[in-house]
């Protein structure tokens, strides 16, 4: 007898985290794997950040903080919208959960209601999706190839609104594409929202500070829709923090309050420790964020003229982030050694049993011709990996 609830029997296992297990289960095994799966800096945090939080211990913040975060962060967090962003919010529209991905799935669960519609631009990070089951709602797809730069356009919103339509999920700098939208391309789309006052827009930037265009732009600059604007942000990413679990939302008041019940009932507030860290990477020498975007900038720059000289794989040039989403579908129906490639999930998993690199179908990112791959490691590691995925591929008939 089945005794798991419908709504966790709805859900689908992460294809980032199955693919990264994999890859851990060949190395366990003796097997020299380059993991190019999961999507996290390949840096150490930095040591003032570190230090603030040994300091955080000694001073006893070992006791449960505010259920929306210490108000010294939440001030910090104001500051940097302010400072970074142009953007003002009070320390009561600022809530800090366990991560960005709980402050997505908080508003999520706060604003939809079942069977309402989220828009989710394709390709998308593996979560949203499973989200919006999680409120009952219903995921709208509008798909943007890469000859697209895997970007919509607001004649694709507006012909995907309908009278259900809850929010539009908007992640820029983008995973799984490492696509950037520009001011005029947010603009087009501020246009469209504004024509749709029940839509509201949950701006995913979590990979802000990761970008090579210069300025960082949001959607909530635009004082059309800024009131129906929640801004999902945190430290994982930008700082290498990804283990700290922080992230965090700017919201109109009543989104913010919502989210903050919603989490005193299920988690409380997050670490106190880790808290009292991103104070630290939101107020010390902001250096460290512009020498892992450097490193980053030069590994794009590396994967992309690499990729691109394999035959049969279509690269764009990825403005942020650290991901590429070659379009691969020119090896879809091939095969190998009496292995047929039916899916791009085939052919990650023939590239980690035949190339010993761990990669991402992109059918798990609703792009089923393409494959996520993080440069979020070393340049050696990427010219050695792509020299291997050169080689795997050749051998498909």
């Amino acid at each position: 007898m089945d005794l798991l609830s419908a709504r966790l029997t709805a859900l689908s296992p992460s294809e980032t985290f199955a693919m990264a297990q994999k890859s851990n289960e060949l190395k366990a095994s003796g097997i020299d794997v380059i993991n190019m799966s999961v999507g996290e800096p390949d840096f150490t945090t930095p040591e003032h950040i570190k230090q603030a939080a040994k300091k955080a211990i000694d001073d006893n913040f070992s006791f449960y903080s505010p259920v929306a975060g210490f108000p010294d962060l939440k001030k910090a967090v104001c500051e940097k919208l302010k400072n970074e962003n142009g953007l003002e919010y009070t320390p009561a529209q600022i809530v800090v959960s366990g991560g960005a991905k709980q402050s997505l799935c908080n508003v999520i669960l706060s604003i939809v209601d079942k069977d309402e519609e989220v828009i989710i631009p394709a390709p998308y990070w593996v979560s949203y999706p499973e989200m919006v089951k999680l409120a009952e709602g219903k995921s709208i797809f509008v798909y943007a190839g890469i000859e697209k730069d895997f970007k919509i356009t607001p004649q694709q919103l507006e012909e995907a609104i309908t009278p259900r339509t809850k929010a539009l999920i908007l992640c820029s700098p983008s995973n799984p594409t490492g696509s950037v939208y520009t001011k005029e391309e947010l603009k087009a789309l501020a246009d469209v929202l504004d024509q749709h006052k029940q839509v509201y827009v949950i701006a995913d930037e979590i990979y802000e500070h990761i970008n090579y265009i210069g300025q960082h732009e949001s959607i909530a600059q635009f004082d059309s829709i800024r009131d129906r604007v929640i801004v999902v942000n945190g430290v994982s990413k930008g700082y290498a923090m990804t283990g700290w679990r922080i992230g965090w939302i700017a919201a109109p008041q009543w989104i913010a309050s919502a989210c903050s019940m919603l989490q005193g009932q299920y988690t409380s507030g997050p670490s106190s420790i880790s808290q009292k860290a991103a104070l630290a990477a939101y107020t010390g020498d902001q250096s460290c964020v512009g020498e892992m975007r450097t490193a980053f900038e030069r590994r794009r720059n590396l994967i992309v003229d690499l990729l691109g000289q394999i035959p049969g794989l279509k690269v764009n040039n990825p403005m942020g982030a650290f991901y590429i989403f070659p379009e691969c579908a020119g090896y879809i129906g091939k095969s190998y050694n009496g292995k047929a490639i039916k899916t791009a999930t085939d052919l990650a998993m023939y590239l980690l049993e035949e190339a010993h690199v761990a990669c991402v179908g992109g059918d798990a990112f609703g792009a089923p011709g393409c494959v996520r791959l993080s440069y979020a490691t070393s340049d050696e590691n990427i010219t050695e990996a792509v020299a291997r995925i050169a080689a795997a591929l050749e051998k498909l008939t």
